[in-house]
């Protein structure tokens, strides 16, 4: 499998060739271009933070990666097993110059990746990210001398800051949630979501909890990426419980779904809606998600009377977007919520606490919460590429024969059929190109995606 280098992060399978999996020598190779960039950057602050989420491979190349960064004089400040918003919070908590999470996120077990952070505890641009990856190319790694190497320390109280900041945040309602007495099912799929949401959820005053895949152990117990297809358990589990609701991460916690009290999905894409909705009640502003995220969050946002904005796919770029349109909730149609004024991140754990208000304020049931938002459905699909396929000249026949469609090229190709819409892109974390396409009805969505898959299949 080929080693992705892209804004997020440096991706890859573990085992096999260097240069084509995320082998130890790739791992040592970027670590050390990340901090001699690092150490150029902020040549007065040696700190880096460094954590993991549950994988096979995440102590190993934590081992790798703490050495790596002293070599290069850099003091690792290392939280162990985290989530990636305590990673990045905790970047801001040490004032640190970085920081660095191990994780593929919703990959499989075999991946791992270096997710990397600047200053702010946000991942660092496609500009830095080049200059890292030029370090890397010409192998011009700074390493000190002997009386010049960093040190590691740990700090096991990340987490639990992280919670104190949600916990105080002020749209989160400790005692509604409290008084709601709510039951709720988590899929923490073997990983740090197993130590994280049920700290939070105790600390919103929730008792009843049963916790599915808790063992933090890597061996993930199905795909992790929360979606549908792979929550057939949770779905079973918050009917047998009798639960009020369900809630599924993936393995590093920025990405977060619900299932409502009869086991249907609330969907992943309306993750966002609904806490959208609920922040623009208290909070009149500006909305940004990506350009593959349902147009429910326009819809919502023009009824509170702000302003919708689309960006590309990518953590950084929604950041990039909401910081120049000053949005007061941003994300991914994912299930990643961006809280600005808690940190400028993906967050499984604040989109919970604001969804959990949401639903204990409004005294109603998650499956009629989710009714009141406007039906549209996306059909999510993706094709496999072969090494050294050019997806750039197919999506320019694609562009030339549907040229009489509204097209964006931001990101991809976004091609626009009146209310419905296609969005085409290759993938910055696996080797293939994603198809999403939405209409008002489900069987017009998934007719979008084939004749464009089908399209693709043909030039190829």
């Amino acid at each position: 499998m080929p080693l992705i280098k892209s804004i997020s992060g440096i991706r890859g399978t573990i085992g096999g060739k260097p240069g084509e999996t995320l082998s130890p020598l790739d791992v040592v190779k970027f670590t050390a271009a990340f901090g001699t960039w690092l150490s150029g950057e902020k040549p007065d602050n040696n700190k880096v933070v460094l954590g993991r989420d549950g994988r096979i491979s995440g102590e190993m190349i934590q081992r790798l990666v703490i050495s790596t960064l002293n070599s290069v004089g850099l003091d690792v400040i290392d939280l162990g097993l985290s989530t990636t918003p305590t990673v990045e919070m905790a970047v801001k908590f040490h004032q640190a110059a970085g920081g660095i999470i191990l994780t593929a996120s919703h990959n499989p077990k075999e991946w791992n990746a270096l997710k990397l952070l600047n200053s702010e505890g946000e991942f660092i641009s496609s500009e830095n990210g080049i200059k890292i990856l030029d370090i890397a190319d010409r192998d011009a790694y700074n390493f000190v001398t002997v009386d010049k190497l960093g040190g590691s320390t740990t700090d096991d109280t990340a987490l639990q800051k992280h919670i104190d900041a949600i916990l105080a945040y002020p749209l989160v309602d400790i005692a509604a949630i409290k008084k709601s007495k709510y039951k709720i099912v988590v899929d923490a799929i073997n990983s740090t979501g197993a130590i994280a949401v049920p700290l939070l959820l105790k600390a919103l005053g929730v008792k009843d909890i049963i916790v599915l895949n808790e063992e933090v152990n890597g061996k993930f117990a199905h795909n992790p990426e929360p979606v549908p297809q792979h929550l057939n358990d949770l779905r079973s589990e918050v009917n047998k419980q009798e639960a009020h609701l369900g809630i599924a991460v993936d393995p590093d916690v920025d990405r977060l779904c619900f299932i409502c009290e009869d086991g249907s999905f609330f969907g992943e894409e309306y993750t966002l809606v609904a806490v959208a909705d609920y922040v623009l009640q208290h909070r009149k502003g500006n909305t940004v998600s990506n350009m593959s995220s349902t147009r429910a969050l326009k819809d919502i946002t023009l009824k509170h009377g702000g302003e919708y904005f689309s960006s590309p796919v990518g953590e950084v770029n929604v950041v990039n977007r909401m910081k120049e349109v000053n949005a007061v909730i941003g994300g991914e149609g994912n299930g990643g919520i961006i809280v600005p004024d808690l940190h400028y991140g993906r967050d499984a754990l604040i989109g919970i606490a604001l969804f959990l208000t949401h639903l204990a304020q409004s005294k109603k049931r998650a499956r009629q919460l989710r009714s009141e938002y406007p039906d549209y459905f996306i059909s999510k699909n993706k094709i496999e590429l072969q090494h050294g396929f050019d997806s750039k000249k197919i999506f320019n026949k694609i562009q030339d024969k549907y040229k009489n469609q509204p097209i964006n090229t931001e990101d991809g190709l976004k091609i626009e059929f009146d209310n419905d819409w296609v969005h085409l892109r290759p993938s910055n974390t696996e080797p293939i190109v994603r198809i999403y396409a939405e209409s008002n009805f489900e069987t017009t969505a998934e007719n979008i995606a084939r004749r464009i898959m089908q399209d693709i299949k043909e030039y190829m």
